[in-house]
């Protein structure tokens, strides 16, 4: 019942792009806000091996369809409308990571997925680019667990998946799925 009442509400753009062409998932995002849609009217964006279906309002559908083919990147693509029954879901992929910290505090996470200290980490939290379970979270000394997901924007999602053992000057090695 659910999907069929997001149906009314949600449309993908699906762009198929030429042969040669291949795009990560900011650019078809950068693509969409730079048409000037606000980032609240986009939803998901599933990268394929030959396009991007991007889920959308149905109120942006018809202008998205219009004016992504004025884009440069887009020129050669072709763009239609489809319905979001026809969508087939992304098989999910991991990528495996250890990460060494010292406490299971977020900030700790935040810089090692980062690549950055720790005072940057909590600038990054304190830019509310961090999500813990779905949640904003902007309290750096938060206990992370087992099985929480962390998302930092602009550097990916993860998986906490098991504190795999301590080193001799008494960090965890932790066992992480980033998503591909």
């Amino acid at each position: 019942m659910v999907e069929k009442n997001f149906g009314k509400i949600i449309s993908a753009i699906c762009v198929t792009l030429p042969k040669d062409l291949r795009y990560e998932h900011r650019i078809y995002l950068g693509a969409v806000m730079k048409l000037g849609v606000k980032r609240e009217k986009i939803g998901d964006i599933l990268v394929r091996e030959n396009g991007a279906d991007i889920l959308v309002l149905n109120e942006v559908a018809e202008f998205l369809k219009n004016n992504l083919s004025q884009l440069t990147r887009f020129k050669s693509a072709t763009i239609e409308i489809m319905d979001i029954s026809s969508i087939k879901p992304k098989k999910k992929e991991f990528e495996d990571w250890s990460v060494i910290v010292s406490s299971m505090r977020l900030d700790n996470f935040v810089a090692e997925f980062a690549k950055c200290s720790r005072s940057k980490a909590i600038q990054i939290l304190n830019e509310q680019r961090v999500f813990v379970n779905g949640q904003l979270e902007t309290k750096f000394s938060k206990k992370i667990n087992v099985g929480n997901c962390i998302t930092v924007r602009g550097k990916g999602k993860f998986i906490v998946e098991e504190m795999a053992h301590k080193t001799r000057s008494d960090k965890w090695v932790i066992k992480i799925k980033k998503y591909c």
